[in-house]
C-alpha cells in the first residue's frame, strides 16, 4: 500500500508492507494531525491504537516509517534524535516498522512542530 504524506512546504509517499499495524492505519485515512518534531524525526497524533508486534525496533534507517504504540503516532525518522548515539535514528522507544518513504526522506526537514499534517492512500489500493 502506497499513502502520500503531506504539510504546507512539501509532501512525499511511502511504501507501507502487509502489518497489522498498517492495516489498521489504513483503515482510519485520511488522517489529520499536527506535526511535532523531535531532532531529526517527525511524528504526529493517529486514531489508531495498535499494539507492540514483534519485529519492533528502536533502530532504524533513515526514511523508516514506523509506529511509535506508546504515543499512538507515526514516526519519521530522517536523521539523528536526542537520544541517538552517532548518525543513526533512534526512536523513543521500539516502534513497529510499517515501510519506508520513497525518495529522499530529507524533505521531511521542512515540517515544522505545529505544521497540519495529511495521510492519505495513493490510488485505489
Amino acid at each position: 500500500m502506497q499513502i502520500r504524506i503531506s504539510w504546507p512546504a512539501g509532501q512525499l509517499t511511502a511504501t507501507l508492507e502487509e502489518t497489522p499495524t498498517s492495516t489498521a492505519l489504513a483503515g482510519a485515512l485520511p488522517i489529520v494531525s499536527t506535526a511535532r518534531t523531535w531532532g531529526e524525526e517527525v511524528y504526529f497524533d493517529t486514531p489508531v491504537s495498535p499494539a507492540l508486534e514483534a519485529g519492533a525496533r528502536q533502530v532504524v534507517e533513515p526514511g523508516t516509517v514506523a509506529f511509535w504504540t506508546e504515543g499512538d503516532a507515526l514516526a519519521l525518522p530522517y536523521g539523528p534524535t536526542p537520544i541517538s548515539r552517532g548518525d543513526e535514528c533512534r526512536l523513543a522507544s521500539p516502534c513497529n516498522v510499517l515501510g519506508r518513504i520513497d525518495g529522499d526522506a530529507q524533505a521531511l526537514a521542512t515540517v515544522r512542530a505545529g505544521d497540519t499534517i495529511r495521510v492519505d492512500r495513493v490510488g485505489g489500493a
